[in-house]
């Protein structure tokens, strides 16, 4: 048990690692074109998520250090990227409802609910979202 932790500890410090060299490696690379401003911004933002430094592959991440997987695993990885303030936020403004509902599967997930009681309780848990 103990290799086990030590293992995956290790694991998730070279990930971390691996994230701050990619985003050195996309620093230099917009130096090395002489890029600023917004042109630098996008270039940024794009190099870090194609080498996996973005906070989709950092809660991609999270998702298989908690084992999860099928509709669980997107759901969490959907609701990360939205606390990160990624891309999926804007959407979530757009469309609260979806927003609960995803919010409410990872808790069933998290709470490892299935079948109607984790029906019952996204439904439960989706209209006391919209009561607030």
């Amino acid at each position: 048990m103990t290799k086990l932790l030590t293992l995956a500890a290790l694991s998730l410090s070279l990930l971390s690692f691996g994230a701050h060299a990619a985003n050195a490696s996309c620093d230099a690379q917009a130096a090395e074109k002489k890029l600023a401003g917004a042109a630098k911004t996008s270039f940024l933002k794009k190099c870090n998520a194609d080498a996996g430094g973005d906070a989709a592959g950092k809660c991609e991440a999270q998702a298989a250090e908690k084992k999860l997987a099928g509709a669980a695993k997107n759901s969490f990885v959907k609701k990360c990227v939205s606390d990160a303030g990624g891309a999926p936020a804007a959407a979530a403004k757009e469309d609260p409802k979806k927003a609960a509902t995803a919010q409410c599967e990872t808790q069933a997930a998290e709470k490892k609910l299935a079948g109607a009681a984790k029906n019952s309780f996204v439904k439960k848990c989706v209209t006391d979202a919209g009561a607030k």
